[in-house]
């Protein structure tokens, strides 16, 4: 698993707009984990981002990805929306698995 201060620098480097949302989220994580003594919070933040940073790091992927969400919200067609949902969720898993294997920010 990637350390907190790896992936702080990964996300800079690939998405640096993305920083207040990795701050604010990293700040309710470890509040959840000091306040119930569970790190899971932690672990799933951890893997959010590295799959976060996995996608970005790749241009044409992070390029569907963006073209994905775009029509996804816009479509008024629902089996157009469902249809890049559907692409969204398998970019998504492609990047657990990729991350999964150590292949992470």
């Amino acid at each position: 698993m990637a350390s907190i201060a790896l992936l702080h620098d990964a996300v800079a480097e690939a998405t640096p707009a993305a920083l207040p949302a990795f701050t604010r989220e990293l700040s309710r994580a470890a509040d959840s984990a000091l306040q119930g003594g569970d790190f899971l919070s932690l672990r799933r933040f951890v893997a959010q981002w590295a799959v976060h940073v996995h996608i970005q790091r790749d241009p044409g992927t992070a390029a569907r990805y963006r073209e994905l969400e775009d029509r996804a919200v816009a479509s008024g067609d629902p089996d157009e929306a469902r249809s890049a949902v559907a692409e969204l969720g398998r970019i998504v898993d492609a990047a657990h698995a990729a991350v999964a294997r150590g292949e992470a920010p």
